[in-house]
């Protein structure tokens, strides 16, 4: 089911969990600032809607300071979320933060920039431009909303493919293999890149393995009874929307419903060099737009 972009007019802020398809929607039993998350409908380019089943969030984690405005700070992550609620089939496209890309209006820069320049919806613009699928709707979050989402349900497990440390962030650093990750560790394992051999590329798959690892802890919570509702009422509490608790329920009811195993992830990939004295990542288009054009009907992917 789609629910219609007009019951979606402002949805500014929502209180919506950190990525409305692979992430998660429920916060159950949180108190949390409404300004710590945005949810903001994308101005469509387009009048056609090519696949009514499958909808998608760019999410965007902001690395605001405190007093700065997180819908016009640079991104520190950046995931493309797709979401079929038909299938149940989900797909997360990773954008290296600093893939130095064309941002409509401003010329070449990297990516995260478009948030700086023109808020979420030039963000959606740039991200388009890069892999050919157009946002339904942007989030934006402050990394501290990430960890009490991540304390709030519990806590995660991911699988870590090799031990790294960040001495800032997480001196003793992360284990190799399956590892239980609390609010501040899921935080500093998304945020890492100093200590991982591949960097950029490297961070970016780790924060699909944390989205994965929330997912994975809302499908086992989803028959607790009073666990979606109380979601729903958190993010009423919290929101100005004209969408109802049917509504939103009903969301809640597909997040939940994303199969696992039909979760794909998949890293744009790309070299590093420098434009000018700058240290960038210059993306596969090619194959990023392949990705684009594979998952955008179905949100599947064949990395």
């Amino acid at each position: 089911m789609r629910w219609p972009a007009r019951r979606w007019r402002v949805l500014r802020p929502l209180v919506l969990g950190v990525v409305l398809a692979v992430l998660g929607l429920v916060v159950p039993d949180a108190s949390v600032a409404p300004t710590r998350l945005e949810l903001v409908e994308v101005r469509r380019s387009q009048g056609v809607d090519l696949s009514p089943e499958v909808t998608w969030i760019l999410a965007l984690g902001s690395d605001a300071r405190p007093g700065q405005e997180m819908t016009r700070t640079r991104a520190d992550a950046i995931q493309l979320v797709g979401i079929n609620t038909r299938t149940g089939a989900a797909a997360a496209i990773g954008v290296p933060r600093d893939a130095w890309v064309p941002v409509p209006g401003h010329g070449r820069t990297r990516v995260n920039a478009g948030l700086v320049h023109g808020g979420p919806q030039l963000m959606a613009r740039t991200v388009q431009g890069l892999t050919g699928v157009e946002p339904d709707y942007v989030m934006v979050t402050r990394f501290p909303f990430f960890e009490q989402m991540v304390d709030d349900i519990g806590g995660i497990t991911v699988h870590n493919p090799r031990r790294f440390a960040d001495p800032d962030l997480k001196r003793e650093g992360f284990a190799r293999g399956r590892i239980r990750l609390g609010g501040y560790d899921a935080m500093a394992f998304s945020r890492i890149r100093k200590g991982l051999p591949d960097g950029d590329f490297g961070r970016s798959a780790n924060q699909q393995r944390t989205l994965r690892g929330i997912h994975a802890r809302i499908v086992q919570a989803k028959d607790r009874p009073g666990f979606l509702e109380r979601g729903v009422m958190t993010v009423l509490r919290h929101t100005r929307t004209d969408a109802s608790p049917a509504e939103l329920f009903r969301i809640a009811q597909a997040v939940a419903a994303v199969r696992p195993r039909a979760v794909t992830t998949c890293v744009v990939p790309g070299r590093l060099g420098f434009a000018g004295s700058a240290s960038v990542v210059f993306p596969d288009v090619a194959t990023a737009r392949r990705w684009g054009a594979d998952a955008r009907r179905d949100a599947t992917l064949r990395c």
